[in-house]
């Protein structure tokens, strides 16, 4: 048999051959949001034990249902596929996330605040803001500061006197729409500043527990409230549970706030809001 110029087999070195793809090993921390390859289930890790004799980690997707993978090969985080090992010394590779979605800078300390600020109308606004992107804020060194209600917002901006230079302020209003007092008192607030220093944004919704995906809670929809009802009230009504005074309605809070660990637990009309005052007060010249 003569020499044969192609070889003894053609496949051997095929270049269209898909290259694997090695996995890195991450550690499977409480929060960390992966996808399972082969269902395409995403949540994020709530919860990691032993059941059968192998670690089962527990993924919360979100809609707040769970779900238990066993733990090892498997898993994607953007897209990419990662091996999840038992919590320990961090692996290299992929570096944690904040809430945020942001990377983490693992042991930084607070930056010293900036002369900026953020400010928020209420106390759930800002105990929101800060579960979701306290972290971030902390590096960057920016203040939340509350409101306590839009009424006070024209009063409160004399006094902080913002500038486009190094005292930019963020403003975040519940309810920001056309037609409403909060939408009157924002123009004139705006009118009477210097270009370039006031950003003022605002969501959609009566309370910020709106911003809430209703999926965390079960929920298909927010209820509707009666006008002339206290939102949260109501709210708290229409979800079974104590409203009678001040502390139940504290507590529903918190139980709702439980139900928050990631941005996307969050709807846009909020999430991109806040980043986008996070940006104003800390870009360059800020």
């Amino acid at each position: 048999m003569g020499w044969d110029r192609y070889g003894s087999d053609v496949l051997a070195d095929n270049p269209h051959r898909p290259r694997r793809t090695e996995s890195t090993k991450v550690a499977a921390e409480i929060g960390l949001v992966v996808e399972d390859a082969d269902t395409g289930w995403v949540g994020a890790i709530v919860k990691v034990e032993k059941s059968g004799g192998m670690l089962v980690v527990s993924l919360e997707d979100r809609h707040g249902r769970l779900r238990g993978f066993r733990m090892g090969p498997g898993f994607l985080i953007d897209g990419r596929p990662v091996v999840l090992i038992a919590a320990g010394p961090k692996p290299t590779g992929i570096k944690r996330r904040t809430a945020s979605g942001s990377v983490a800078v693992d042991g930084a300390r607070a930056r010293t605040a900036r002369a900026s600020r953020i400010w928020v109308e209420g106390r759930h606004d800002a105990e929101l803001v800060a579960k979701v992107w306290g972290e971030d804020l902390a590096v960057e060194g920016v203040v939340v500061e509350m409101l306590d209600g839009v009424d006070n917002l024209p009063d409160r901006v004399a006094r902080f006197g913002p500038s486009a230079g190094d005292a930019r302020l963020g403003v975040l209003v519940d309810h920001l729409v056309d037609g409403t007092k909060e939408r009157r008192i924002v123009d004139r607030v705006l009118a009477g500043c210097e270009p370039g220093a006031v950003l003022i944004l605002g969501h959609p919704y009566a309370d910020i527990w709106q911003a809430v995906k209703p999926g965390r809670l079960g929920l298909e929809s927010w209820p509707r409230i009666a006008r002339g009802t206290d939102w949260k009230t109501g709210a708290l009504a229409e979800l079974g549970w104590p409203r009678s005074s001040q502390a139940d309605i504290a507590a529903g809070w918190q139980r709702i706030l439980g139900k928050v660990t990631h941005l996307s637990h969050l709807e846009p009309a909020l999430t991109g809001r806040v980043e986008a005052l996070i940006d104003f007060v800390t870009s360059p010249g800020s």
